[in-house]
């Protein structure tokens, strides 16, 4: 028997038969903060454990099977970002439980396993929490910064894009600033999320893929769907598109700005920021542009506000959805100096900050949020790129330097390698911890034994040896260089031809997913 415990009643029954084949259990956790009262915990260990007594009845093939599944759910789990609280919904923002007329009855991100994957149940789960006290003429408060990521369309950098046909976006991301002040409270929250259309931009062993359009969908409808969900929740759009408007990048651009003008919503506006181009040379300075440009139409988006008697002092009427290519880097930098601009404001109607006083003039506390940004962005970098974020040398010392580029390089050359020939896995890691792909008891053949085609294993060995041969070649001349030249063309030329026909069908050598096949999926 199977013990039953039901999260919304608390009810706990037994059961005779399950479909569930493993429990996860948290074994280890570690108290973050306390949000309204309520103890934040951060999941540090799990455990998996397995309704089966014994696994001998598994065929071969099942057994090993069962180990990959195991080490996908283990891979998930290892990633940093699971945050829970036994008496408080996270998942909530302030003024979304404030508001008792909602309908957006989320819960959390797992309900039960099923069928060897997990069962969503809520549109997001809570990502990253940071949690500071902080102090400003003498004055404590607490500043909160909860980013959440919806478990729709999740995966990673390259394998998932866009929007699916329910207009749910690829890496959609809430995040929420919040300040506690006595009983007071305030919040402001911004989404990031893919360009709500359906586009591509499939790894292939070349450093940066060609984005794609599908030319033969109905984008609208997505589009519609996505922006239809994004006003119900968040009242009035204004979207901050910061990839560049030239070269690969242009036609995502212009597909984007041509569909909000199609659309006719009075209630969305769209700005086009080309950030590489405004902060080329070292620039930064320029990104006030866009601050200053967006700056009347974040006062009237104001933010959620609630006095220490309970008073409801400012609703936030609106958000800024801002997007770059990964919706990571130039995203994170950018939502950063929003949040600043409305904590100064925040500040000083709470009368912490003096109406004269500037937030950056704060030395700790500008320390304490420039890192907790910068973090926020290695969270959400590290599981949607598998690294940290880009630009983080900015976020938290407010300058582009040497050495932050140098960082950018060597994250940049590891997320290369990790978006070609280690993203596969994690992203049937990710669907089958989310249940879009369910393991069959049954002994039929599972997507994970179909075998790669002869070139996967024979080109690469073909060039590592003409490459080799070349360099043995240099190295030992012959007894003339006119046959020492004719040795390493040879070689060289093979290794040249081979290397050219591995990249030419680039997609057929990456680590590609096997379990969803996210093409049938759109």
């Amino acid at each position: 028997a199977v013990l039953a415990i039901d999260r919304v009643s608390n009810e706990m029954t037994l059961t005779g038969k399950t479909p569930c084949m493993y429990l996860i259990v948290i074994t280890k956790k570690r108290n973050v903060g306390s949000l309204l009262g309520h103890a934040v915990w951060k999941a540090v260990d799990f455990d998996v454990i397995s309704y089966k007594r014994t696994v001998l009845h598994l065929t071969e093939n099942q057994t090993q099977d069962n180990k990959t599944f195991l080490s996908m759910i283990n891979n998930v789990l290892t990633t940093d970002g699971f945050y829970f609280c036994t008496d408080y919904d996270l998942t909530h923002t302030l003024q979304r439980l404030a508001n008792v007329s909602h309908d957006f009855q989320e819960m959390s991100l797992l309900e039960r396993v099923r069928g060897g994957g997990w069962k969503r149940v809520g549109e997001r789960g809570v990502g990253i929490v940071v949690m500071k006290p902080c102090r400003i003429n003498g004055k404590i408060f607490e500043w909160i910064l909860i980013s959440r990521r919806s478990c729709f369309r999740a995966g990673v950098r390259y394998y998932v894009r866009g929007i699916d046909s329910e207009g749910h976006a690829a890496n959609f991301v809430e995040t929420e600033q919040i300040v506690l002040y006595g009983a007071g409270r305030a919040s402001f929250v911004q989404t990031r999320g893919s360009m709500p259309f359906f586009w591509s931009q499939r790894p292939n062993l070349k450093y940066k893929p060609k984005p794609l359009i599908s030319k033969n969908t109905n984008h609208m409808d997505g589009f519609q769907r996505h922006f239809d969900s994004q006003v119900l929740i968040y009242g009035k759009q204004t979207i901050l598109n910061l990839v560049n408007q030239k070269g690969s990048e242009k036609p995502l651009e212009q597909a984007f700005a041509k569909m909000v003008t199609g659309m006719e919503n009075g209630m969305i506006k769209y700005v086009a920021f080309d950030f590489h181009k405004e902060c080329s040379g070292m620039r930064w300075d320029r990104l006030n542009i866009l601050v200053d440009n967006v700056a009347e139409t974040q006062d009237e988006y104001s933010y959620f506000m609630v006095d220490t008697e309970g008073k409801v002092l400012s609703q936030q009427k609106g958000t800024f959805r801002s997007n770059c290519m990964d919706c990571l880097d130039r995203t994170n930098v950018i939502q950063s100096m929003l949040a600043r601009r409305s904590i100064q404001s925040q500040l000083q109607r709470m009368g912490v900050l003096h109406v004269a006083q500037r937030i950056e003039e704060q030395a700790d506390f500008e320390k304490i949020y420039k890192n907790a940004w910068a973090d926020n962005a290695n969270a959400c970098a590290k599981q949607y790129a598998g690294t940290g974020a880009l630009k983080t040398d900015f976020t938290r010392t407010g300058k582009r330097t040497q050495m932050g580029l140098v960082m950018d390089g060597v994250n940049s050359a590891v997320r290369y390698y990790k978006n070609n020939f280690s993203d596969g896995f994690r992203q049937d890691s990710i669907d089958l911890f989310l249940g879009n792909y369910a393991v069959d008891e049954t002994d039929g053949p599972t997507p994970l034994r179909i075998q790669k085609d002869w070139k996967f294993l024979t080109l690469p060995i073909i060039m590592v040896v003409a490459f080799s041969m070349c360099i043995i070649c240099l190295l030992m001349a012959g007894d003339t260089w006119t046959e020492t030249l004719a040795y390493v063309l040879f070689w060289g030329t093979a290794a040249a031809v081979t290397a050219a026909v591995i990249v030419f069908n680039g997609r057929d050598f990456v680590d590609a997913p096997k379990l969803v096949q996210k093409e049938k999926m759109d």
